[in-house]
């Protein structure tokens, strides 16, 4: 199973969904990207995940346009920004799927206040990627 998980900056959700699939199965090849990739993970991101005993810590973003030649059995869109303008994969993709999520990068306040939308949007992610994984994902 190789899956491809993409958002704006692959600095939050992308990754956040990245690590989840990882900790669902090893087994699974998983990429994340961006259609415009930060310059780095978040802080917060790898704090929450760590959080919930997943290291991301040595993520780092990458584009969108190194992974369109490649074959996906399912390539997942966790922004809408990334749905409306990511570009035509050339590689054989066989399902194609949209789960949006508010961007964790917009919290304002101190560190501890903005924690809490990051942790709020891995819960989500958490919770519909594992259910995403029991119904379709998972290796038989």
């Amino acid at each position: 199973m190789k899956i491809l998980v993409i958002c704006t900056g692959n600095s939050c959700r992308s990754q956040m969904a990245h690590g989840f699939l990882k900790s669902f199965d090893s087994k699974m090849e998983v990429y994340s990207a961006g259609v415009s990739p930060a310059y780095r993970v978040m802080p917060e991101t790898i704090e929450v995940m760590a959080e919930k005993g997943i290291d991301i810590s040595e993520y780092s973003p990458k584009n969108v346009i190194d992974f369109l030649k490649m074959p996906f059995d399912y390539v997942i869109t966790v922004c809408d920004y990334a749905y409306d303008v990511c570009p035509l994969f050339t590689g054989d993709v066989k399902h194609q799927i949209h789960i949006p999520y508010p961007d964790p990068i917009t919290a304002k306040g101190k560190y501890e206040k903005r924690l809490e939308l990051y942790r709020e949007v891995r819960d989500m992610i958490e919770k519909d990627f594992y259910d995403l994984y029991k119904k379709k994902l998972e290796v038989k």
